[in-house]
């Protein structure tokens, strides 16, 4: 190769060089430009919010007691079994006790004894007031025929007829104090007779509300231990409940006991009938059990045809928070993490700003927007995680289903 060549081809490498170096020189910290990702969208808009909760809830019976009897002894006839209708007042059954006849008898000829005493004695206080009458009399004219002829009648003798006259005035005393005594005896043997006589009515089982039966316990000719000691382990004859009228029983969370309260709208299902209805609530215990940290509450349900039965389950709508023209976001622009709440909010100029909320009401599917965010705003409606703050992007409207809507899908 001749010496003209070789020089030849070392000029053009060092062009090429330079040409490579002053490329690289003018491309330096230049990076290619990428279009922003796009992001939905969903703006700040004001709307009605209410909370509710759900909870299974049971019926149980508005009254319920076991029926002992109060005395000791044999059914006589028992008339009802489990499923029978009762009203009140009406007797459910009857009790052979053959001694509480006797001890009724002896109390009453014991009030019949007394009455007769008193009689006598009465008698006695107007014996009593009569020979002191005619004492007194006697003893009087006496003692006015003395003062008169001083010197006729005996000093012995006045003495004698003033004592006399005295001890007929005492014997009125005791007369009266007798008769006094009888007639305490008297209230003594009635009160006696009408213990006896009460205990004799409890001989009869009675129904003491309108219910159902639902326990029977005992047959005719069964043994009934009186069920009036505490240490005692009667058995009871039946088992009443007030069934035309239920209690719907359902445990709230302690999260939600401060927006518990009377009148409270409570949405109810039962699945067993497939009724729904609303009832409103009538009490509740004011207290958390402290296994299940809930609250007992309670609706009254009207069961007058008793398809409803003690037991069933019922599934309960709870009303409760509402708010109304309060700022509103879809659930999932949200984003919680543990205590504190934030969004992604898409500026004036397509960049991502994160910002702090704080949340008021939460439904399934949009939160109240208590302060962080005003009405109008963009924000990022979900995948937050692909973002980054001062990120521009390319936003566009999300379609985000309501619960409803979801459900009619």
């Amino acid at each position: 190769m001749s010496r003209k060549r070789i020089l030849w081809i070392a000029v053009v490498l060092i062009v090429l060089l330079a040409a490579s170096v002053l490329f690289v020189f003018l491309h330096k910290g230049k990076a290619p430009t990428a279009t922003p990702q796009a992001a939905a969208v969903v703006n700040v808009t004001r709307g009605n919010l209410a909370s509710s909760l759900t909870v299974a809830g049971q019926f149980e019976p508005y009254q319920e007691v076991d029926l002992h009897a109060k005395v000791a002894g044999y059914i006589r006839w028992i008339k009802v079994d489990i499923g029978d209708r009762v009203r009140q007042g009406e007797v459910l059954a009857d009790l052979e006790v053959p001694e509480l006849q006797d001890q009724l008898q002896g109390a009453q000829a014991e009030v019949r004894h007394t009455q007769s005493e008193i009689g006598r004695a009465e008698n006695e206080v107007i014996s009593a007031q009569a020979t002191h009458a005619a004492l007194h009399a006697a003893y009087t004219r006496l003692l006015q025929a003395s003062q008169q002829r001083p010197g006729l009648i005996a000093e012995q003798e006045l003495d004698d007829e003033l004592s006399k006259d005295q001890e007929s005035e005492a014997q009125i005393g005791v007369a009266k104090a007798s008769l006094n005594a009888m007639q305490q005896q008297l209230g003594v043997s009635r009160a006696e007779s009408h213990r006896v006589e009460t205990l004799t009515n409890y001989q009869e089982i009675i129904s003491p509300f309108n219910g159902v039966v639902t326990m029977r316990y005992a047959d005719t000719g069964s043994l009934i231990q009186a069920g009036t000691a505490s240490n005692t382990q009667s058995m009871p004859v039946v088992r009443v409940a007030q069934s035309d009228l239920l209690r719907l029983r359902m445990p709230v969370p302690e999260a939600d006991v401060p927006y518990i309260h009377e009148g409270g709208e409570v949405q109810i299902k039962v699945n067993a009938t497939g009724r729904t209805f609303t009832g409103k609530i009538v009490r509740f215990s004011r207290a958390l059990d402290t296994d299940t940290r809930t609250m007992l509450t309670e609706v009254d349900v009207p069961n007058p045809d008793l398809v409803l039965s003690p037991g069933m389950y019922a599934e309960t709508m709870i009303q409760l928070q509402q708010k109304d023209d309060t700022l509103t976001l879809p659930a999932q622009a949200v984003v919680q993490s543990g205590d504190q709440a934030y969004v992604l909010v898409v500026d004036s100029t397509n960049h991502i700003e994160k910002r702090n909320v704080t949340l008021g009401i939460q439904t399934a599917d949009r939160m109240e927007i208590l302060s962080g965010l005003h009405d109008g705003e963009r924000v990022i409606a979900s995948g937050q995680a692909n973002y980054q703050s001062s990120e521009a992007v390319t936003p566009h409207a999300a379609f985000i289903p309501t619960a409803a809507q979801e459900v009619s899908e």
